[in-house]
């Protein structure tokens, strides 16, 4: 038996893994037709709902990582990410500006790890 829970798996991906009490998780925007702020809020409600699904939540993430594919787009990001983490809960966070992402309409993608409820 694997230590390893994983969640929708597919031959590629899994929307999430959990191991030893925490939960890795990947999101990148479902429409990549929207504006930078609505790419940013759709992908944090889904991150949500891994989250919990996976026995976390915003107010537990450990660490994220954002890559944009332009800076400019920075403090729209922030302010969304800003209303989304619960006051007091930010985690260790990086933010990475990268020649492209592997679709041509998403401006960000979002890698979080998060301690699972005990």
């Amino acid at each position: 038996m694997s230590d390893i829970q994983r969640a929708g798996t597919t031959p590629r991906y899994s929307d999430f893994t959990v191991h030893q009490g925490v939960v890795y998780c990947v999101e990148v925007p479902p429409d990549e037709t929207a504006d930078i702020a609505t790419q940013t809020a759709q992908m944090l409600a889904s991150l949500a709902v891994l989250l919990e699904r996976a026995g976390s939540g915003k107010g537990r993430l450990l660490l994220a990582t954002l890559y944009l594919v332009d800076m400019a787009d920075y403090d729209t990001v922030n302010a969304v990410w800003d209303a989304w983490v619960p006051a007091g809960s930010a985690p260790a966070r990086a933010c990475v500006q990268v020649g492209r992402l592997a679709s041509p309409g998403w401006r960000v993608e979002i890698a979080v790890q998060a301690a699972v409820e005990p």
